[in-house]
């Protein structure tokens, strides 16, 4: 490879990083939601809803002041609850903040209509501002009562009729609903998508990766309803299915392969991920899925694979660094598996009611630390002493157990004859868990016991313990779980949840566009075992996902953020997606399935530029060897301080906390990157040759194939006239000295035929990169 080409590269990818870790936010700070406009275009309902008209903005304009959190109320006055909101006030309780049905006696109306900057809510200095259109709608809603609700995530999704359609579309339920939601919009949906873009599309949600030549021309020579089905089918039983489910899965359960902090020692976690991947190949079911990573170990004669799923609970970062409190970070890491479990599996935010009563959200600080105490009686350390110690408590995976029982763990590729791996495990002696005043590791407050909020679900009649946490998150009346679980799916079909806001359906999450849909799809997925693979079927079967993604003008204006769904999404490709579409594009990608994480090509220098000084593996970058360097990326090697540049440049979870929903940025960097990382270049390289061997007298054909496999669609004569002038002109420039062959040729550790006209294979090779730097070719349709 080019030192001078890796050289300019490692100075713009530690540009992009330093971007990187100023544009990124964590899912903490993506809670800063809109207010949800459900009510149509700025005019008045006629029936106000408290759920969908009145509780967004007392939740975004006045809950910070008057919600649930006791400690941080002003003025005596509570606006979470209508017995608060109703309740007398001042010293003579001769008035109140809402009177129900009477505007002119409530308080809260004289106030936010007020000119007088002493008077008028919210307070200035708040920097919070009611719109004349809120100000209404508030007014009117006290006019017809004040009625209250709870919150609607709060409450359990109960079976749903279907709506009635008189149309000829839809191919399900999924559509009837859908269609409904249009037509109360005064909206309708969009033709059907052409094959090659529909395959696309199915085909890079379900496997991450884009459909052969072959599978693209036998379905434009049948693009039947049968046919999609039998392509579902098998793209579902696909071991590419499984490790493109357990890619997003590593976000949300934050896995990397170093402890993170600062000499970032390396820890060995991958025969978790190995789990990962057979679990979704096998199709277990979600309820199990989930109950063997909170409390695997807990399970009755719990089994090596039982146990060895609870390395989810593990997957937290881990300091060796001198000086730290033990019992700080020991903390940490509890509150760390506390925060996913919440943002996980009940879209809740958690981690808000660490140091106070939650402001938004009806979970006090006694229950986050009683939900705190499910985690917190494990024998772990908060400080390791050094890279080589193994965090306590861990399993060894030995040869034999890999053939007796763990036969999904790819230990062939692995130097060490036993491999460890952290679990989960009780403490003989159950450790007191108190809330800490304030959230500090120290500050002892009341003792308390493992317990669910009331709001949500009563914790009744289960064990106190994880597998008892775990038969909750599953009973049948819980209104969190199968929700949160089919929203997280519908986001991955169609880029956006049915809630936007995945990672929150708490006060200050975003509405469900189609309430009455999420409902039926929760139920339907309990119902009928948990499977996922069934649940992603038949949203993709749906003649709403099938849509093309053209939109009128008229549509634009109207849904903008196409949250009604009158047409199909454009969405980028995954980071992920992105790279190992590239290695199928050239040919080169290595399918191997789990194992070790790998190194492929990263710009030279940047560990050692960032380390601690601890020395230890992560100290230095080590390229993998042979065909490694073309595993798909859900292998390559993850180290927490310093992620792999090219995937966080396309907006990869950093991995430092639970992800449910990554961010979707649009930046110089990212053409950056597609222009100059070594893996894109030499792929285009392996592509043009390949080209140029099965069609050596024929420019034309080996552009036609190269877009086709890049795109999922042949070009029209324009494109091709235009990538032909393209060739000839970058073959001008390689003949007149203006590109450097050898240089050019250079970059990647793949063997350049030396039969080929090296000449056309650089201006060749350009052409093909400029294919795979198409708009097109990064979007899945």
């Amino acid at each position: 490879m080019s030192k001078n080409f890796m050289s300019s590269s490692l100075g713009f990818i530690n540009m992009a990083l330093a971007c990187c870790v100023l544009l990124s936010c964590s899912s903490k700070s993506e809670k800063t939601i809109a207010l949800n406009d459900s009510t149509g275009q700025n005019s008045i309902p006629e029936k106000i809803d408290f759920t969908f008209h009145v509780k967004p903005i007392l939740s975004d304009r006045c809950f910070i002041c008057h919600g649930p959190d006791k400690n941080a109320v002003e003025g005596d006055l509570s606006l979470h609850s209508a017995e608060e909101a109703y309740r007398a006030l001042g010293e003579l309780k001769d008035h109140a903040a809402i009177v129900p049905g009477d505007a002119t006696k409530s308080s809260l109306v004289e106030r936010i209509f007020s000119d007088d900057s002493n008077l008028i809510m919210p307070p200035p200095e708040s920097n919070l501002v009611l719109e004349e259109y809120e100000k209404k709608i508030l007014e009117k809603w006290i006019e017809q009562g004040a009625e209250y609700k709870t919150h609607w995530a709060f409450i359990p999704p109960t079976q749903q009729e279907v709506p009635d359609n008189d149309k000829e579309w839809g191919n399900n339920e999924i559509d009837a609903f859908v269609l409904s939601k249009l037509t109360e919009k005064n909206m309708s949906p969009s033709d059907r998508a052409s094959s090659e873009k529909l395959l696309r599309r199915i085909t890079f949600d379900l496997t991450g990766l884009p459909p052969t030549l072959k599978q693209l021309e036998k379905f434009a020579a049948d693009p039947s309803k049968e046919k999609y089905e039998e392509i579902i089918d098998s793209l579902l039983l696909s071991v590419d299915y499984a490790e493109n489910m357990a890619a997003e899965w590593m976000d949300i359960a934050r896995y990397a392969d170093t402890h993170g902090y600062q000499d970032d020692f390396e820890r060995t976690m991958w025969p978790w991920r190995d789990w990962v991947i057979h679990a979704f190949k096998e199709n277990m079911p979600y309820d199990q899925f989930v109950t063997y990573q909170l409390a695997g170990d807990l399970l009755p004669n719990a089994n090596l694979e039982q146990i060895l799923a609870t390395g989810f609970n593990r997957n937290h970062k881990i300091t060796a660094e001198g000086g730290v409190i033990p019992e700080e970070y020991r903390v940490e890491y509890v509150e760390d598996r506390n925060t996913t479990l919440g943002t996980a599996f009940l879209g809740l935010t958690l981690e808000c009611a660490r140091c106070h009563d939650h402001k938004y959200d009806p979970i006090s600080q006694k229950e986050h630390f009683q939900f705190y105490s499910f985690f917190n009686n494990i024998p772990e350390k908060g400080l390791l002493a050094n890279a080589a110690e193994l965090p306590e408590p861990y399993i060894k995976v030995t040869p034999k157990e890999v053939n007796d029982i763990l036969g999904f763990i790819n230990l062939n590729k692995s130097d060490m004859k036993e491999v460890p791996v952290m679990v989960m495990k009780e403490m003989d002696q159950p450790r007191p868990t108190f809330i800490l005043k304030r959230g500090i590791y120290d500050q002892y407050g009341d003792e308390v016991f493992p317990d669910t909020p009331s709001s949500i679900l009563p914790f009744d009649d289960y064990p106190k313990n994880r597998l008892g946490l775990a038969q909750w998150l599953f009973e049948d009346k819980h209104p969190l779980t199968a929700r949160v679980a089919v929203n997280r799916l519908w986001q991955r079909m169609f880029g956006s949840g049915i809630v936007a806001s995945s990672f929150d359906f708490g006060n200050q999450g975003s509405l469900p566009t189609h309430p009455e849909l999420l409902d039926y799809l929760a139920i339907k997925y309990k119902n009928e075992g948990w499977n996922t693979r069934e649940m992603l079927k038949y949203i993709a079967m749906s003649e709403a996902y099938q849509q093309d993604t053209k939109a009128s003008p008229e549509k634009l204006e109207q849904d903008p953020e196409n949250k009604y769904l009158a047409r199909a999404s454009r969405l980028r490709l995954s980071s992920e997606a992105i790279r190992d579409q590239a290695l199928a594009f050239s040919g080169l990608l290595n399918k191997e399935v789990g194992g070790p994480s790998v190194k492929p090509y990263q710009p030279e220098g940047i560990w050692e530029e960032t380390t601690g000084g601890g020395g230890g593996s992560t100290a230095s970058y080590t390229l993998s060897e042979g065909k490694d360097v073309y595993r798909k990326s859900i292998y390559t090697f993850w180290k927490r301080t310093v992620p792999p540049p090219s995937m966080m440049t396309f907006d990869s979870s950093s991995r430092d906390y639970c992800s449910v929903k990554r961010q979707e940025t649009n930046t110089p960097l990212q053409a950056l990157v597609l222009l100059n990382d070594p893996q894109i270049v030499e792929a285009a390289r392996v592509a043009a040759v390949g080209e140029m061997t099965a069609h050596p007298n024929s420019e034309n054909e080996q552009i036609k194939t190269l877009f086709y496999k890049a795109t999922s669609r042949l070009p029209n004569e324009i494109e091709v006239q235009s990538l032909v002038d393209y060739y000839t002109e970058m073959l001008g420039k390689v003949e007149s000295g203006e590109v450097s062959v050898s240089e050019y040729l250079s970059i990647g550790r793949s063997e350049v035929p030396t039969e080929l006209n090296k000449e056309k294979l650089v201006a060749m090779t350009l052409t093909a990169h400029t294919i795979l730097n198409l708009d097109e070719t990064i979007n899945r349709g």
